[in-house]
C-alpha cells in the first residue's frame, strides 16, 4: 500500500524521505522517546538512516510534520493484524519528539488515520497498544474512543532486557449499520 498524503489543522502525515534523517534522529536517540516506545534510542545518524531506509522500503509509516516549517517531529505506521480472526484488522503504533508531547499532536494524528483505515481502507476493526509505563501514550488512545480489551502478558521483548512485559491491546470496531 503506498502511504497516502494525509492532513490535519496542523500536521502533514506523508512518507519518509531520506532528507527527513536529521529530524528522525533528533528525536530517536532521546532515551525518553524509544524506552517507552520499545525501542534503544539510535546512537547515531548512521542508525536513523538504516530505520529510515526501512520505513521507505516497507511503506507503512508516514512521517509527522508539523506544517508550518515542515519539521518531522514523529512517526505512526499502520499493518495488517492478524490476530482477530475474520475481522479485516490493522494496527496502529507511533512515537513522537519529546520536545512535542502534551501538545494533541498525537491525538490529531491518530484520529486522521483513524478515519482514514475505516473510510478509505475499508477496515473492521483497529488496534493499538502500548506499554504500561506509557502512561501518555494509554491517555492518547482514550481520547481517540478506543476501548480496553485485554492485556497481553509475555507480549514482546523490550530492547533493554530479555524479560517480556505486559502489553494492552486496545480495540476500536467499525460501527455497522
Amino acid at each position: 500500500m503506498a502511504m497516502k498524503t494525509l492532513e490535519t489543522e496542523r500536521l502533514i502525515l506523508c512518507g519518509w524521505k531520506p532528507e527527513d534523517v536529521n529530524d528522525l534522529y533528533e528525536y530517536a536517540k532521546d532515551p525518553d522517546v524509544g524506552s517507552i516506545a520499545g525501542w534503544a534510542p539510535h546512537a547515531s545518524i548512521e542508525e536513523s538512516m538504516n530505520v529510515l531506509r526501512s520505513y521507505i522500503e516497507n511503506d507503512n509509516a508516514w512521517a509527522i510534520e508539523l506544517k508550518e516549517n515542515r519539521k518531522v517531529i514523529g512517526i505512526i505506521k499502520i499493518y495488517p493484524d492478524n490476530n482477530h480472526g475474520r475481522y479485516h484488522a490493522m494496527m496502529i503504533n507511533y512515537a513522537l519528539s519529546a520536545a512535542y508531547w502534551g501538545d494533541g499532536y498525537m491525538t490529531e494524528t491518530v484520529k486522521r488515520v483513524m478515519q482514514y483505515a475505516f473510510d478509505e481502507l475499508s477496515i473492521d476493526l483497529l488496534t493499538v497498544f502500548h506499554y504500561p509505563q506509557n502512561i501518555r501514550s494509554r491517555r492518547v488512545i482514550e481520547k481517540c474512543g478506543f476501548e480496553y480489551d485485554g492485556t497481553i502478558e509475555q507480549g514482546c521483548i523490550r530492547y533493554m532486557t530479555d524479560i517480556f512485559l505486559i502489553l494492552f491491546v486496545i480495540p476500536y470496531l467499525k460501527k455497522t449499520g
